[in-house]
Parts: structure tokens; sequence; C-alpha cells
């Protein structure tokens, strides 16, 4: 008789489905894939933080994605029309991730409905996120953009309760992920702190009320 498969999470459903699969750990500021690299792994993050940016002609780069726990990197290599990355995944701390060939991954979308039933979902949802993000970058302020980026590292919403964020970020990462200076940042940083959106305590941890300063015009 065969075991339900975890619902709670996909990596349950993999286990389940007996996927080729193996466990990876990448250190901080690894590069995971790089845009144009020809892709034959789809990975799901058990934790830890990856930035997606692309980088046009003439070197600029511009973030469109931060990845965290419970998502999938690299699906797009399923697709035969665009076989090549379309982004640059590097790792912004410690992460831990399960590898998964093209060719497994393609098997268990054809003959799992359950599983493509969800993966589908997921993707809709994160392509979503993913465009509110872009927006978020095109139009809000770097305050704005900093505490939606906390709060999305806080994994906010998934438990409806402050999480520490796995993993040092410095302010210059944070600078970086937001498109402003370091020194903004700081400012920003001791402003939430000091309103008790905040708190260090052996790691950052985002309470909810952070979400005030996204909500206010």
């Amino acid at each position: 008789m065969k075991r339900k498969a975890n619902k709670k999470d996909f990596l349950g459903v993999l286990h389940y489905l007996g996927a080729a699969r193996k466990l990876v750990n990448f250190p901080k500021q690894r590069t995971i894939f790089t845009q144009g690299d020809s892709g034959n792994s789809v990975f799901y993050l058990k934790d830890g933080i990856v930035k997606l940016s692309l980088t046009n002609e003439t070197g600029k780069e511009a973030v469109i994605a931060l990845l965290t726990a419970g998502d999938f990197l690299g699906e797009g290599c399923i697709n035969s029309a665009a076989p090549k990355r379309m982004a640059t995944a590097t790792t912004m701390s410690a992460t831990t991730a399960v590898e998964i060939k093209k060719d497994e991954m393609i098997r268990v979308l054809h003959e799992q409905k359950e599983f493509a039933d969800r993966f589908i979902s997921y993707m809709l949802k994160r392509n979503v996120r993913i465009e509110a993000d872009l927006v978020d970058q095109l139009f809000n302020s770097s305050e704005k953009r900093l505490a939606g980026a906390l709060l999305l590292l806080a994994r906010y919403g998934k438990e409806g309760q402050p999480e520490t964020i796995i993993g040092k970020i410095s302010q210059e990462t944070l600078a970086e992920l937001v498109r402003t200076t370091r020194s903004r940042v700081n400012v920003f940083m001791n402003e939430f702190r000091e309103l008790g959106f905040i708190h260090y305590n052996g790691g950052l941890q985002v309470h909810s009320s952070l979400l005030n300063v996204v909500l206010h015009d």
C-alpha cells in the first residue's frame, strides 16, 4: 500500500515519488548558475537566500527576485524552447538545496497530476510576486522597498508570526537588493528598530508591524 505524500511542502512529494535528487550546499556569495548557461537541473531551496539577476550588454545588473526556503530555482530549463538560463543565481547566505535533474523533473510533471497541479499553482503565484516586486522597484521609495525586502526574507505571511532571518544579512547586501546606498539603509534600519518593527536578538527579527511602512502612502 502506497503511503500518502506529505502535502505541506514539495520536498515530501519528491520523496514520495522517489525522484532522483541530491542535497547540495552552497556558501554565501556562490554563483549557482550564470545567465546564458545551459540548464540541466532544477533546485528546491531548503534554506538560505538566492538572488536572481539579469545583466545587459553594458554589464549593468538588475535584481529581479529574491528566493528563499520553499522556492524552486532554475525551473526554466524544463522548457525546451528556452534551454538557456535566463538569469544568474547567486547565494546571499549559506544555502541548502535539493538538486533534481531536468529529465526527472519532466517525468514527474508528466506522470503525477497532483504534483504538476501544485507546481503550476506555485509558479503562477511566484510570477505574480516577482511582477509585484518589479513594480515596487519602479514606483516605491527606498524605505518601502527595504521594508518589503525584510518582510520577504522573514517569510511574512507564511505563518503570520515574526521569524528570525537565517544567516547574517549585511547592510551592503540590503542596499544592493533595494538599489540604494548603505548609508540610507543604515538610517532606515535604525528607524525601524526605534519604532519596534525589527529587533536584534542573535539574528534579525522582523515583526509584522513593519507592513505599516509598506502600506503607508
